[in-house]
């Protein structure tokens, strides 16, 4: 599991100590014992942790999705650090690295982690997906192979970015976005973001994003959109919103990215993607949604799914280092690691507003 470990001889001197959560809207720092280390493991040191949309799912209703925690858990998934002690089969990793975790420990041996698609391990193991304890802590243990040594010019906190990244990046993948793929995003929250700052560098020559909030709109011009179009939650509005958006984009939609996940936004995507186009749907704002899909049909427009990632990390930690992509100005806030503040981090995480990402450092 996301073990967050340490072994049971090591000369770590202070108590590990962890963000749990215990219940509605109630953090506590309190110990969090650490597992063995074992032979392919590392204990990393946690230095920057960021706050997901999830995690505030936890903090409100106890549950995101299919998933309830129904017992104390340690909160957090975006994640990087510093290696403290490697395992004794450990070749590529020293103690002082730098590295960003990917949160997640597949099994390997289903059909869907043989095929490669090990994002859909039905045994998958997750940083702070109940039962599994996650990363917002002093210390942790996580499979060797899953932590990636950050290029010298990477920060720690763009090593935590990768996690909200490598969505974008796998929802590009998804999507075969390529140079000549026009991007429609729906939504400008994180994720919203980081799927245009992805598009952009697998090559799409032009993106609009929409979403109802007029700061999100403005950050994401800045961050590159070309076009911002201010939508409403009025389902009715779909079709003059939809002109709006083939306008602004001065063509066909390629490609619709939903990174809401509502029925408003999903019956847009649908409707403003060309004949012959792809809606990948992100978001998971509705359990269901009732959309039109037989016109979509009747256009043969293909609509894809996506659940988490795989193998992003090496390509994400190669966007930063180049420049590419800069996830640096998604970070809004920042905290350290005191009871204190990680109450006001979920605070200011939860109300949204200006907060884009927020991060701890610890």
């Amino acid at each position: 599991m996301g073990k967050g470990g340490k072994s049971d001889g090591s000369n770590v001197e202070e108590e590990n100590m962890a963000a749990w959560l215990v219940s509605i809207n109630t953090l506590k720092i309190q110990p969090f014992k650490l597992p063995p280390l074992g032979p392919y493991d590392v204990r990393v040191r946690m230095k920057a942790v960021g706050i997901c949309g999830s995690d505030v799912h936890y903090l409100k209703t106890l549950r995101c999705a299919d998933f309830v925690v129904k017992e104390p858990m340690v909160i957090g998934h975006e994640c990087a650090g510093v290696i403290e002690e490697i395992g004794s089969n450990v070749k590529d990793l020293v103690p002082g690295d730098r590295v960003a975790l990917e949160p997640g420990i597949s099994c390997w041996r289903c059909t869907q982690c043989k095929e490669g698609r090990y994002n859909l391990c039905p045994d998958m193991k997750f940083f702070a997906t109940p039962p599994v304890h996650g990363s917002l802590a002093n210390q942790v243990v996580h499979p060797a192979d899953l932590c990636f040594k950050l290029p010298e010019n990477v920060s720690l906190e763009e090593g935590a970015m990768c996690e909200p990244l490598s969505v974008g990046v796998h929802a590009c993948r998804r999507a075969n976005i390529g140079p000549e793929t026009n991007v429609l995003v729906m939504g400008a929250g994180p994720i919203g973001l980081v799927t245009m700052l992805a598009a952009r560098a697998f090559g799409a020559p032009r993106i609009v994003i929409v979403d109802v909030d007029d700061s999100r709109l403005s950050v994401a011009k800045e961050l590159g959109a070309d076009e911002i179009i201010k939508v409403s939650i009025n389902i009715q509005d779909v079709e003059g919103e939809v002109e709006s958006i083939q306008k602004a984009m001065g063509g066909s939609v390629d490609v619709s990215f939903d990174c809401a996940g509502f029925n408003k936004t999903m019956t847009t995507a649908l409707t403003a993607t060309r004949a012959g186009g792809k809606v990948c749907l992100v978001g998971m704002g509705h359990h269901e949604m009732t959309v039109p899909l037989t016109p979509a049909a009747a256009r043969e427009v293909d609509v894809v799914g996506i659940f988490r990632y795989k193998n992003t990390w090496p390509l994400c930690l190669e966007f930063l280092r180049s420049g590419k992509i800069d996830v640096k100005p998604l970070i809004t806030h920042r905290f350290g690691f005191s009871q204190k503040e990680v109450e006001e981090a979920f605070e200011t995480s939860a109300r949204g507003g200006s907060a884009i990402k927020v991060m701890f450092n610890l």
